[in-house]
């Protein structure tokens, strides 16, 4: 198979220099800011984008560094496969946060609940639409009784 290579499109600007101490999770980042800063050449691809409440970022996880297949998650003590996680030891290490468009001036967006550390390079934006992803029948697995935990659970340096 060929080797896929993706070119940021920008540079996520967050308060977090350092993945100990980060929220885990964007629902955990209540209030956290952060701007992102789309390269000159894809500023046109950000027409129409201000009218939506919530963005969905893709990026590179830059300094996971290399993969493993079963993680001890931040919100559990058992070992999971790396795909039933969100964990960032990934064998292609992409990251995604559902959050809060604030505003947009001319490059740079402005953005609230972001989980991200500072000069993460950004993959991709999509408009999160509540018609398109949200599946009300959804079950959440060996989450059930662990996702409430990402509010307040914070990084540390299991997966550096």
């Amino acid at each position: 198979m060929e080797v896929i290579t993706y070119k940021p499109i920008g540079i996520i600007h967050t308060p977090f220099n350092n993945v100990e101490g980060m929220p885990i999770q964007p629902t955990g980042a209540k209030g956290v800011e952060g701007i992102i800063e789309i390269f000159p050449e894809f500023v046109d691809g950000l027409k129409d984008l201000d009218g939506l409440s919530h963005i969905i970022l893709l990026y590179h996880l830059h300094l996971t560094g290399d993969y493993k297949l079963l993680v001890k998650p931040f919100m559990d003590d058992e070992i999971h496969g790396i795909f039933a996680t969100r964990a960032p030891k990934r064998p292609n290490p992409i990251g995604l946060s559902v959050i809060k468009l604030n505003r947009i001036e001319g490059n740079s967006i402005y953005v609230e609940n972001i989980d991200v550390l500072n000069n993460t390079p950004l993959i991709d934006i999509k408009p999160f639409v509540f018609d398109f992803d949200s599946v009300s029948d959804s079950n959440k697995g060996w989450l059930e009784t662990n996702a409430h935990k990402a509010k307040s659970i914070k990084s540390d340096e299991r997966f550096k």
